[in-house]
């Protein structure tokens, strides 16, 4: 599996965030080949952007969900899973550019 999250650049739990899907995922039987990390920063618009999305449809920028894709298609990964609250129409979205099934880390919240 892949984990991928989205983080405001002043978020100081990311770190935490990300092993704490790593920790849910491994307790479902999920073995992690890849971790990603999207950072926003100030630079792109402010404060004020900070929890938008980059992408209303990937909610990642253009290069992170290349890679991303890249990494998922090299590994043969059958799951990326988001810290991120993801909206079924991004899953799709998501779905169809890394060649595998796309979830957020609330499905697996909702699993046990």
């Amino acid at each position: 599996m892949a984990i991928v999250g989205l983080f405001s650049g002043k978020d100081k739990e990311s770190g935490s965030k990300l092993e704490r899907l790593a920790a849910a995922v491994e307790a479902h039987g999920g073995r992690i080949v890849s971790r990603h990390v999207q950072r926003r920063g100030v630079s792109h618009g402010g404060v004020a952007k900070m929890t938008a999305p980059f992408s209303r449809r990937t909610l990642l920028g253009p290069g992170k969900t290349r890679e991303v894709a890249q990494a998922c298609r090299a590994a043969s990964i059958d799951v990326a899973v988001f810290v991120n609250s993801l909206t079924e129409h991004q899953r799709s979205v998501l779905a169809d550019l890394f060649g595998c099934l796309v979830i957020s880390g609330e499905d697996l919240v909702g699993r046990d």
